[in-house]
């Protein structure tokens, strides 16, 4: 087409616009707005828009909850590990592979209130399947068991004032989540478990607490 057609044919549409009734252009406008706002909405979630509840990352993702060891027997072909059978609540017990048989001994194992990070993913450790981990305080040649307080039972939830919020059904292991928190688990001067100075609380019963050590981390 010559370029006076085309100037021709766009003048005549324009003016044909101008004949139509307001509430067809109005319509018209409104239905482009909203395909150019949903149009906006998926380029931004293309973007991928960071979601804040996955952005925060404290130790109210951490599900923790009192437990109490059923039975620990030492694996034979090793001198570190234990595999306990704890009581945690729930309508069977978790099985829980330890690297705790140099440190605690045997009979102090059983039948024993612990503390335990129940939503790590579960991974096999020696042929056994780990579904949780017993929290203890730590340092480069000693570690205890952190005691819940009297009175605790199995599946009490262990909390932090200043630190609400629902824990992770599972952490996912690349968020990293455990390895963001656990620097700032310790065990303060009077052998309270703490996160950033707040205890390891269950409420209405008491703060938990290792035996002995103090000024060291928890892990």
């Amino acid at each position: 087409k010559s370029s006076s057609m085309e100037e021709e044919e766009k003048e005549e549409e324009r003016l044909s616009l101008q004949t139509l009734q307001p509430e067809w252009v109005a319509a018209r406008s409104s239905v482009t707005s909203t395909a150019d706002h949903t149009r906006g909405q998926k380029v931004a979630k293309k973007q991928g828009a960071p979601d804040q509840e996955d952005d925060k990352v404290d130790v109210s993702r951490l599900d923790l909850r009192v437990g109490r060891i059923i039975t620990a027997v030492q694996l034979l072909d090793t001198d570190s590990l234990y595999v306990e059978q704890i009581d945690v609540g729930e309508a069977s017990p978790r099985t829980v592979v330890s690297e705790l048989a140099k440190h605690i001994p045997w009979a102090q194992m059983q039948n024993r209130m612990v503390v335990i990070l129940c939503n790590l993913k579960p991974v096999k450790t020696r042929g056994r399947m780990n579904q949780a981990m017993i929290m203890c305080a730590s340092s480069l040649d000693k570690m205890e068991i952190l005691d819940p307080p009297c009175g605790a039972v199995p599946g009490d939830r262990v909390t932090f004032q200043g630190f609400p919020g629902e824990p992770d059904k599972e952490l996912n292991p690349k968020k990293k989540v455990w390895e963001q928190v656990q620097p700032d688990l310790r065990v303060d001067s009077q052998c309270v478990a703490t996160y950033k100075g707040a205890a390891f609380e269950v409420v209405g019963k008491g703060v938990c607490k290792a035996q002995t050590m103090s000024d060291c981390e928890i892990k």
